[in-house]
C-alpha cells in the first residue's frame, strides 16, 4: 500500500467542503487510483452513495453540495433558476408547504447523472433544458451553505418563471413577484430581453413591468427588443391585450 495514503486522503478532503461529493472520475484525474479509492472506503474515510460517487463517512449530502460538486468536478453547468433562484435572492413572495422544489437549468446537451436522480435530496428536483437565453448571460456565482453555485440573477430568474408559465407557475402569482422587483437592473433587463428567444417571455415581461409601474421600465429601449408578430395566447378564455398582443388570465388583467 502507498505510504503516502494518509497525506493523499488529507489533501483530498481539503479540496471538498463538508457536505460535498467525491466523484470517482474526478478523484482518478487527481491521482487517486481506483485501488486507493477502494482503500478509502475500506477504512471508512469515504462511503459510496451511488455508482461512481462518494461522501465523507457519516455525512449526509444536500442538494447544494451535490450540484456544486457535479459542476466543479465534472465540468457541468447546472444552474439554479426560476423561483428557486428568486428564493435565494429573497424575492419569492411565498414558500410552499412540505418539500421545496429546486429548479435546475442546463443546455440541452447536459443530463443529470443517474445516481443523482436515484437519491432523495429532501427536495423535489425539476430539471429543464433550454436555449431560451445564451448560456452564461445573467448567471451569477453565489455562495450558499458553503458552496459556490451557479444561480440565475433575479432578472433572468423571473424571465425563466415566465418561460415555465402557465404549466409550472400561475401568471397572476408571478405578477405579485414582479411588483417586488423594483430594484432590478435595467441594463441587465435590456440585455436579457434582447437576447431572449421566447416571444411569450418578452411580451409577458414587458406587460407586467409596465403594469407594475417600475421606474426602470422607462429606461428600457423597446426599439431594440424584438416582439415578433402575431397573437400569443398565454391562457384560453382570457383577456386580450392589444398593445402586447397577448391573451392573459382575467385575474391578471384585473389586478
Amino acid at each position: 500500500m502507498n505510504t503516502n495514503t494518509p497525506t493523499k486522503i488529507n489533501q483530498l478532503l481539503q479540496k471538498v467542503p463538508h457536505g460535498g461529493l467525491f466523484l470517482a472520475s474526478w478523484m482518478y484525474e487527481n491521482g487517486i487510483s481506483r485501488e486507493l479509492q477502494r482503500h478509502y472506503k475500506d477504512f471508512q474515510w469515504l462511503t459510496s452513495i451511488g455508482t461512481g460517487v462518494m461522501v465523507r463517512t457519516g455525512e449526509t449530502p444536500g442538494i447544494y453540495g451535490a450540484i456544486s460538486s457535479i459542476n466543479e468536478q465534472d465540468n457541468k453547468h447546472f444552474t439554479i433558476g426560476a423561483m428557486s433562484a428568486l428564493e435565494i435572492a429573497g424575492y419569492a413572495h411565498y414558500l410552499p408547504m412540505g418539500k421545496r422544489t429546486t429548479v435546475l437549468f442546463s443546455s440541452k446537451g447536459e443530463r443529470l447523472p443517474l445516481w443523482f436522480t436515484k437519491l432523495d435530496w429532501d427536495v423535489y428536483v425539476r430539471h429543464h433544458t433550454t436555449e431560451c437565453f445564451s448560456p452564461n448571460l445573467g448567471i451569477d456565482t453565489v455562495l450558499q451553505e458553503g458552496f459556490n453555485l451557479l444561480v440565475s440573477s433575479p432578472e433572468r430568474a423571473f424571465m425563466e418563471c415566465l418561460y415555465l408559465s402557465p404549466q409550472y407557475y400561475n401568471p397572476t402569482d408571478l405578477y405579485y413577484v414582479m411588483e417586488m422587483l423594483s430594484l432590478i437592473r435595467p441594463n441587465k433587463v435590456q440585455e436579457l430581453l434582447e437576447d431572449c428567444k421566447s416571444i411569450k417571455v418578452k411580451r409577458l415581461f414587458l406587460y407586467m413591468a409596465e403594469k407594475a409601474g417600475h421606474d426602470w421600465f422607462k429606461m428600457l429601449d423597446r426599439s431594440k427588443i424584438s416582439l415578433g408578430s402575431g397573437k400569443r395566447a398565454i391562457t384560453k378564455n382570457g383577456v386580450y391585450n392589444r398593445e402586447y398582443q397577448i391573451t392573459i388570465p382575467k385575474e391578471l388583467a384585473n389586478e
